[in-house]
């Protein structure tokens, strides 16, 4: 039995995200395919997520001067708390599956945010002599982008995704792109069509 976080990156729901579109019918495949896993099911835009600000900056420094938990500000706090619930939440995690739009040649800003919680020295990667090694070796990473455009996985996007999680450690990573939507957009029903196929073959395996 796995334990499966789904990252949607996307305000709005299947009826008018492709990318949305393309990850539900994944799911519905996989969980046909593995009734017991446990998933945990995550929209961005529905949770608060803390940005790396000035609170949170002031907080870790004080915290690493050995200031105690308690004596930080309650924003401070509440910040610290609910930075750490994302990091331990996808350290709990086997399997994480992420689906964005492409907007402007990168991935949503809260996308963005939600990485930073994962990505923290000590927990997820260390420093070594040689250089920074990823800890979290044993996950799979399953990547779902729609595309208005045709870029076979080398736009800023896609490549950020893949480059952070091979940083972080993880040797599995499949992606799948709903792509070309806009440049022929006579094609766009058939796209997703061909890549809802694709999701469902992914998900007998993944």
């Amino acid at each position: 039995m796995a334990r499966v976080l789904v990252v949607r990156a996307h305000p709005f729901d299947s009826s008018v995200s492709r990318s949305m579109k393309v990850l539900d019918a994944f799911l519905e495949e996989y969980k046909a395919v593995n009734p017991y896993d446990r998933i945990k099911d995550m929209n961005l835009y529905e949770v608060a997520i803390p940005e790396i600000d000035r609170d949170l900056l002031t907080a870790w420094k004080e915290l690493s001067k050995g200031v105690l938990f308690d004596q930080l500000t309650s924003r401070q706090q509440e910040k610290v708390t609910l930075f750490n619930h994302y990091t331990d939440d996808f350290l709990s995690m086997d399997k994480i599956i992420i689906a964005n739009p492409l907007w402007n040649m990168h991935v949503p800003g809260r996308l963005k945010t939600w990485i930073d919680t994962i990505t923290v020295a000590g927990q997820t990667f260390r420093y070594t002599e040689s250089g920074a090694v990823g800890m979290v070796p044993d996950k799979k990473l399953l990547h779902i982008q729609a595309n208005g455009g045709l870029f076979d996985g080398r736009d800023p996007a896609s490549q950020y995704i893949k480059s952070i999680f091979r940083f972080l450690g993880v040797e599995e990573i499949s992606q799948l792109f709903v792509e070309g939507m806009d440049t022929y957009p006579d094609r766009a029903d058939e796209i997703v069509a061909d890549a809802i196929e694709k999701a469902k073959q992914l998900a007998r395996t993944f």
